[in-house]
């Protein structure tokens, strides 16, 4: 690991940019709508086949809902995904990203694998064990294929640059993907929620590549980042009018460990190799922006995480044991509705990565009021229910 000045002109981007090309806009929300279509048909056969199959949640009491609803919606999200990418590659405007990086076939063979460990979970059951050797595997057959995050920005330094060698590239790829997997499965505990988180990151990240787009003249590297997010983004999309409340179907692992590893994909595609020449070196805020983004999409998801696993090995149980204290069943505990609480990650999750993003596109001082007034106004609202009934826990 080591700290180096890279010099304002140099490029650590894998193909240079032609230097006209255009910011496929048009192209990319194809891709969104196309694996909106796709999820929004697929589901339906899926949510059918669910219930042939056996794979049906039964109410525990842990759980909010309370009749038996099918899984297996992520077989829907990974069809959606995978009919969309070979779409966009059909497209003229952004074949270019698929003939210089291994992005988005890296994206494809990972979350195929990490969508079947999902299914075996959702139909059979597997122990904490087994299914983090499932995460870890994924996670590196990502890197084997050549996503990693291998360079990260310092804020001092003219233009110093942690640039990480191959072994610790790959552990900290692992680690993020990991981490950005199971933190979204503990929030799938609501209708809709996990599946509108990621339609938000998604598209926050997708904005955010397309920035980069422009910034740098339409570089290849900046396109898959752009296209697998927004295929996300419509796979989530296609998939909320199936499971916002009331659910008649659920994502299940197979779906909410696909969704955190493509936000892991994506952010480390779009963040971890972006070339100095996308931001001025005395821009603090622009060079750190890729961080920020991360952080912020993820800040709920992994707030829940760690927050469980304090709470669960100060009570002697395993970090991954199960229980009825995340973040929205606190929200639902003190008076908010099912549907109001979804809303409010929804609304927490957004006013965070839209801050981050904005900060990369717009002039800085009105995204920071801006900021601070969604996290004002988000603050009001989750209190609410405690004004009324401040006896209420």
């Amino acid at each position: 690991m080591t700290a180096v000045p890279v010099p304002a002109h140099a490029s650590v981007l894998l193909a240079q940019s032609d230097g006209g090309a255009g910011v496929p806009i048009r192209e990319l929300l194809l891709v969104m709508l196309t694996a909106a279509v796709v999820t929004f048909l697929v589901t339906g056969a899926v949510r059918l086949g669910a219930l042939r199959f056996g794979a049906v949640a039964v109410p525990r009491e842990r759980d909010v809902h309370v009749t038996p609803t099918p899984r297996l919606g992520g077989i829907g999200i990974y069809l959606g995904l995978l009919v969309a990418l070979l779409f966009a590659q059909k497209l003229p405007a952004l074949t270019r990203g698929f003939e210089f990086t291994t992005d988005v076939q890296a994206a494809l063979v990972s979350g195929f694998i990490i969508m079947a460990v999902g299914v075996v979970d959702d139909r059979w059951g597997l122990d904490a064990l087994t299914k983090f050797a499932g995460q870890v595997t994924a996670a590196g057959v990502l890197v084997l294929m050549g996503v990693s995050w291998y360079l990260l920005y310092l804020p001092w330094g003219e233009g110093s640059t942690l640039i990480l060698d191959q072994l610790q590239a790959g552990l900290v790829t692992v680690l993020i993907a990991v981490v950005m997997i199971n933190a979204m499965n503990f929030i799938d505990g609501l209708d809709g929620l996990a599946a509108g988180v990621g339609l938000i990151a998604a598209v926050a990240i997708c904005l955010f590549s397309v920035g980069l787009l422009h910034e740098q003249g339409g570089d290849v590297s900046a396109y898959p980042p752009a296209m697998i997010a927004a295929a996300l983004a419509g796979a989530c999309l296609g998939f909320l009018p199936h499971n916002f409340q009331p659910a008649r179907i659920f994502m299940g692992d197979s779906g909410s460990m696909v969704i955190g590893l493509m936000l892991a994909t994506v952010a480390t595609s779009a963040s971890g190799r972006i070339g100095l020449s996308a931001y001025g070196t005395r821009d603090l805020l622009g060079l750190l922006t890729p961080l920020l983004l991360v952080g912020a999409i993820m800040f709920i998801p992994i707030l829940d995480l760690l927050l469980a696993i304090v709470r669960r090995t100060r009570a002697g149980r395993s970090p991954f044991s199960p229980d009825k204290m995340h973040l929205h069943h606190r929200l639902l505990q003190i008076g908010h509705s099912h549907r109001r609480v979804v809303l409010l990650i929804y609304l927490w999750v957004g006013v965070l990565a839209f801050g981050a993003v904005g900060a990369s596109l717009f002039d800085r001082r009105l995204v920071v009021l801006l900021l601070a007034g969604g996290l004002v106004f988000a603050l009001v609202v989750t209190a609410v229910p405690s004004f009324r009934d401040p006896g209420r826990r």
